[in-house]
């Protein structure tokens, strides 16, 4: 007995009660792990993302169990149309579908999708009826359509046209034919086998050659979608005198029936036309119609003096299983005259293709101490062939320790049927035989390996305990900062891990905030854009957690360290009236000589390193000649003496740019007022430092006073730094090595200086690189004499550049530590 959907077939000498019992077992068995069907309808053409229907809710399903138990499509059709929703548990398009594509010029266009959920495993069959739209214009196979007719026609002879394609279906399709206004001829549809319209022009006047030797029509294909959609073809006919029979076949359509698996050369049919005219008027020369495709005269060839038909080429019935021919016959007279007759031919579908096995879910580790009855596997079967030829059974060997539950189309699930021992077996390799019942019939095999897996004993190992990311502020929120990867010994469940962000604070704010990971590949995604100036680093502690019961799980650090960008302009702070935004206006005397202070633009960045580094420039002047602007101290003076000629108004435009890549920028307008006998209030820097001011002298003694601090705390810092070396290297010998240089402001290279103790373990590392303004990057590590690792924290490198070449030298110096970097500025 087999079971096909609600439908049972007896097989003889089964007909006792112990079988009809075992029936309503296995029934009852199926619907735990197969369930029904649900239907959708949607056109085709939709947008990728277009939501077919919410299947999580038609299937009953919670939107947490979507995910938990990995509910996955896969589509009968090969190509995966379809997709699920996690967030929404909606089925949405995945690809573009075109219905001509997919079913051609079939009335009903259905795709049957596949529902696998697990932990229990279940199968639920959705369909998915793709609705026709017209998205398509007819067409005619050629633009040009040439005729020749005798003048001597007679009034109501039919001339076959080529037919338009439409490969919508439906009201979509292709309707009807008009023809261009013309006194001698109409137009006249007429439906053939298969509902295919052909258009046929009519002579509705006797034509006359000397009145007019050609006619020009203009011939229209409408469909009946809406809007309606056409194609044209122009049809030149050729006004001819002469032969006046048209060759006559026996029958306007032949009908022939052929095996698919006929041999090259076979006979497939004799057609035979016949003309009154005499001579040569009278012979005929049968060939295929004009518009036969090349695709059609690579299966079939004619003789053209008999009218036989042959098979050239291989027939598949799985690939068309109807030809129609367009067969011409013309005589040989002047003009030739032309005679049409249609040959359908059936192709009769033979067992030629064997069963196919198709595991629709792979199959699953199952533990030994499983019960009967469990589900690993989930299976379908399916034959190309129609009719008895596509009909299959499978079968397991009797000694098997598993059993096929059947279910709807040739849906199958493979259970668990007798007891597992791991340790007797640890592996099954299942051998399922598909047989079609065609004649002889075809089958073929299929091997599912199927391991039986012991209980969680191992739990995940990450590749690294510490992990160091390095990430470029103003990043894309949603981007992928870094993969951690973690591995576990176990099988099957038990070694699948699931990753997670255990909760701590940065900035007083969680975690989760800043970064999510994904849960099954370790990805860890920003949740939003980092910004150096206020996060320079931060840590995450990740948790990888298997699946087997209980689960066992270990953690990873993983410390997030934000590199900055030049994504801050200069801002002006002096002149104030400037930093606002509005005109600096300035007054100058006109007794002042060259190198006269005029004014001072003082700027800052909020960035840091190489993307601090300002300088000033003039960038457009009333008198360029006049006035000359420092480039990094942006003090604006007069290059030359003031003269009577000069302009009363000066104008000064002072652009200020950073060093970053790329280069930000702002600008600041002065404008000047020269006057007669004016002493102040700008002086010249050498008259202020012969009188200074008491606010002067205020700043003076806040600037004295501040360095003085500095150099105590520096004295200090030092005095600690030796004392701890000192204690170190008694137990040791390691001693603690301090370097630090700046060059002057006017030396454009930069240099890194790296001083490392290499006698033994290192306790102390500086790193320290110059720069243009007179500034520079001091990196410093202390680690402990008994550290099994070296730690070294970079917070702020000057630039990628600086922090690949420190590292290339740490590496090449201790190739086994791990080097964290802190920095500071130095002036």
């Amino acid at each position: 007995m087999f079971y096909n959907g609600p439908r049972m077939t007896k097989r003889k000498g089964c007909r006792n009660w112990r079988w009809l019992a075992l029936w309503w077992h296995h029934f009852f068995l199926l619907w735990s792990t197969i369930d029904g069907q649900t239907r959708y309808s949607i056109t085709e053409e939709l947008k990728r993302g277009s939501v077919v229907g919410n299947l999580a809710k038609d299937l009953g399903l919670g939107l947490s169990e979507i995910f938990d138990r990995k509910l996955h499509v896969a589509s009968e059709a090969g190509e995966q149309y379809f997709s699920v929703d996690a967030g929404k548990g909606e089925l949405v398009v995945n690809d573009r579908i075109d219905r001509e594509a997919l079913c051609g010029q079939s009335a009903s266009c259905v795709l049957p999708l596949q529902v696998v959920i697990e932990d229990p495993l279940q199968l639920f069959r959705v369909e998915v009826d793709i609705q026709d739209i017209n998205d398509n214009a007819p067409r005619f196979p050629s633009n040009e359509i040439t005729l020749e007719i005798a003048e001597s026609t007679v009034v109501g002879v039919h001339f076959p046209l080529e037919s338009a394609i439409d490969p919508d279906v439906g009201s979509n399709s292709l309707k009807s034919y008009t023809l261009s206004k013309d006194e001698c001829f109409s137009i006249r549809v007429k439906e053939v086998a298969g509902g295919r319209k052909v258009p046929e022009l009519i002579l509705a006047k006797v034509l006359d050659r000397e009145k007019k030797a050609v006619h020009k029509l203009l011939l229209t294909a409408l469909d009946g979608g809406s809007p309606v959609r056409s194609g044209t073809a122009q049809i030149t006919i050729s006004v001819l005198d002469i032969n006046d029979n048209v060759p006559a076949f026996e029958k306007t359509s032949y009908k022939v029936s052929v095996s698919e698996n006929a041999v090259e050369g076979a006979l497939i049919v004799q057609t035979k036309a016949t003309d009154m005219d005499d001579g040569q008027n009278g012979e005929i020369e049968y060939s295929f119609g004009a518009h036969t495709s090349d695709a059609m005269m690579s299966i079939f060839t004619i003789d053209h003096i008999s009218g036989t038909i042959f098979l050239k080429g291989k027939l598949d019935f799985e690939a068309n299983a109807n030809y129609e021919l367009d067969i011409s016959a013309k005589d040989k007279g002047t003009p030739r005259m032309e005679g049409h007759c249609t040959v359908h031919v059936e192709v009769i579908d033979v067992n030629d293709n064997a069963p196919e096995i198709i595991l629709t879910s792979h199959p699953k580790p199952v533990r030994e101490d499983s019960p009967n009855g469990t589900v690993v596997a989930l299976i379908s079967a399916r034959d190309l062939d129609s009719g008895d030829n596509g009909k299959v059974r499978l079968q397991l060997p009797k000694t098997s320790q598993f059993a096929l539950k059947p279910s709807f189309s040739h849906n199958y699930a493979l259970v668990t049927s007798g007891p597992l021992d791991r340790e007797k077996v640890s592996e099954y390799n299942i051998e399922i035989t598909a047989t079609d019942s065609g004649s002889p019939p075809l089958s073929s095999k299929k091997i599912i390996p199927v391991t039986i897996t012991d209980v969680n004993d191992n739990a995940p190992v990450f590749t690294q305990k510490i992990y160091h990311v390095y990430l470029k502020e103003n990043g894309v929120p949603g981007a992928i900062l870094y993969s951690v990867s973690a591995s576990d010994l176990d099988f099957g469940e038990n070694a699948k891990v699931s990753y997670s962000i255990l909760d701590s604070k940065v900035q007083d704010v969680s975690v989760s905030s800043y970064v999510y990971i994904n849960s099954d590949n370790g990805s860890i995604y920003s949740m939003h854009s980092f910004d150096y100036e206020k996060l320079k680093v931060f840590q995450i502690q990740v948790q990888a957690k298997d699946q087997g019961s209980p689960s066992l799980s270990s953690n990873a650090t993983v410390h997030v360290f934000i590199l900055d960008q030049n994504d801050n302009a200069p801002a002006v702070i002096y002149p104030s009236s400037a930093a606002m935004g509005s005109l600096s206006h300035q007054r100058m005397p006109r007794s002042a000589k060259a190198g006269h202070l005029v004014t001072k633009v003082t700027a800052v960045d909020a960035d840091s390193g190489h993307n601090a580094w300002i300088s000033y420039r003039l960038a457009e002047a009333t008198d360029a000649s006049l006035f000359t602007v420092n480039l990094y101290t942006g003090e604006v003076r007069t290059k030359r003496a003031v003269s009577e000629q000069d302009d009363s108004s000066q104008r000064l435009l002072i652009e200020i740019k950073d060093d970053g890549e790329p280069i930000q920028s702002s600008t600041v307008t002065v404008s000047i007022i020269l006057e007669d006998g004016l002493h102040e209030p700008i002086l010249d820097l050498r008259h202020k430092a012969a009188e200074p001011s008491k606010k002067t002298g205020r700043i003076t003694l806040y600037l004295i006073l501040s360095l003085a601090s500095v150099s105590v705390l520096s004295l200090l810092t030092f005095l600690i730094l030796a004392v701890k070396c000192i204690r170190n290297s008694r137990s040791s010998s390691t001693c603690c090595m301090r370097r630090t240089d700046s060059d002057d402001y006017k030396n454009p290279n930069r240099n890194l200086q790296i001083q490392l103790n290499t006698d033994g373990p290192i306790k102390y590392v500086e790193v320290l690189g110059g720069d243009m303004l007179s500034q520079s990057q001091s990196f410093r590590s202390c680690m402990s004499p008994m550290s099994e690792y070296s730690d070294f924290t970079l917070i702020k490198p000057s630039s990628t550049t600086d922090f690949k070449e420190v590292i290339s030298v740490l590496d090449a110096s201790l190739p086994d530590s791990t080097w964290t970097f802190e920095s500071q500025q130095v002036r």
